[in-house]
């Protein structure tokens, strides 16, 4: 099993619960002999405690940098008092780390993604790829999809379908039309076939 929950959705209800995680290393830090791992994937983030009572996993744990990918397995438990992050969705929990495995090591990244930075347009496109892990731009891509979904359920729930035409032959070498066919046949202004009402891909 590569993971039994997100990072985003874990909360109070799974306290005492062993659970195992996936994911990019966000954040680490290292205070005074313990080591705190902030794990990031799809749904959010999640803190991870590694110990050194458990030698190997804590040797494991000192290793790994930014943006690794790890699988993780450990228990959870409520943070203490005090240490409870009001920012993070899981901010009221953590998980002790028994088990650390490194499923890829990454190069330093050319920019931080832990946190904001005034980077120019052009690096972020020529490591478009880093770019989109930003948690900001993860957002993003999410509620496109989410408009996505909406705009196709409404169109289906309304007895609708999208046709997507490509015309063919040399009368339109660069015509590509994505047409909208309601129920009722109505003229397709935009399609090469502008003088019928018909939402036919014969045409």
């Amino acid at each position: 099993m590569m993971r039994s929950h997100y990072c985003g959705q874990l909360n109070e209800s799974l306290d005492g619960q062993e659970i195992t995680l996936c994911g990019w290393v966000h954040r680490r830090r290292d205070h005074g002999g313990v080591i705190f791992l902030d794990i990031r994937d799809r749904e959010g983030l999640a803190q991870v405690v590694f110990d050194p009572d458990r030698a190997e996993t804590f040797a494991k744990a000192d290793r790994v940098r930014s943006e690794f990918v790890v699988k993780i397995t450990g228990k959870v438990r409520l943070r203490p008092a005090g240490a409870v992050n009001p920012n993070m969705a899981s901010g009221a929990i953590e998980v002790l780390g028994y088990e650390l495995e490194v499923l890829n090591e990454a190069e330093t990244p050319p920019f931080p993604l832990n946190e904001y930075s005034d980077v120019g347009e052009e690096t972020r496109l020529r490591y478009r790829f880093v770019d989109l892990r930003r948690p900001e731009m993860a957002e993003k891509l999410k509620l496109r999809s989410r408009i996505t979904a909406s705009i196709r359920r409404y169109l289906d729930e309304n007895a609708s379908s999208m046709s997507r035409r490509r015309s063919s032959g040399a009368q339109h070498p660069k015509v590509r039309v994505t047409t909208w066919c309601p129920a009722v046949p109505t003229p397709v202004i935009s399609s090469p076939c502008r003088s019928r009402l018909s939402c036919s891909s014969s045409c």
